[in-house]
């Protein structure tokens, strides 16, 4: 289960270092269960943006058209030829190489505004999205095989910083797409010297 400690931790990773296919922070929400359900019909993404061991984020989602003009639009370079972008590899769909995971973010506050999964065709000739998430903000990180995703939950008049709390859902690869696993609500509490700690439900 990601804690209010983990997300901060990414947020503190994007403001020291925002590059293609290294590190930055959080994205923006999750993606509804129909998304996951695969009813994306994901176009595969030309295998040309991607090496045997790395894959250029920043090609493939701006190449593939099932992500939102708006996220393509906000996938600018932060300084010099920095853009911010999360990507991380492991093995969520069993494929035939590690999928890729790209969390896309804006410069200016490292709030997520985009999600996805990108899972290598059998014929190895691209990628095609098999999850995607758009609503803001969101992180999708891989935990243990499964697919996790944070989005913050903010009240009225919370800054950017300071959510009042988060949900957690689990995804895991199952007959071909991602299904819902467990769902999990922090509400964030004034701690000691002005903290927050989490309260969870799982209900």
């Amino acid at each position: 289960m990601i804690t209010a400690t983990a997300v901060l931790a990414a947020l503190a990773l994007f403001v020291t270092a925002c590059a293609t296919g290294g590190t930055g922070a959080r994205d923006e929400g999750p993606a509804g269960a129909d998304a996951v359900a695969g009813k994306l019909n994901p176009t595969p993404v030309p295998s040309a943006y991607a090496t045997e061991d790395d894959v250029d984020a920043v090609k493939l989602v701006l190449a593939d058209p099932e992500v939102a003009t708006s996220v393509k639009r906000a996938l600018k370079p932060c300084v010099g030829d920095e853009y911010p972008v999360d990507v991380s590899y492991g093995d969520l769909t069993d494929g035939v190489s590690d999928d890729v995971v790209v969390n896309v973010m804006t410069c200016s506050d490292a709030v997520g505004v985009g999600s996805y999964v990108y899972r290598e065709a059998s014929s190895g000739t691209g990628y095609r999205n098999v999850f995607r998430a758009e609503e803001s903000p969101v992180y999708a990180e891989i935990d243990r095989g499964d697919l996790v995703v944070t989005k913050q939950v903010y009240k009225k008049d919370d800054p950017v910083t300071s959510p009042s709390g988060e949900n957690v859902i689990t995804y895991r690869w199952t007959a071909g797409r991602f299904t819902l696993e467990y769902r999990t609500h922090n509400e964030y509490s004034n701690a000691v010297d002005g903290g927050t700690a989490p309260t969870t439900d799982t209900s």
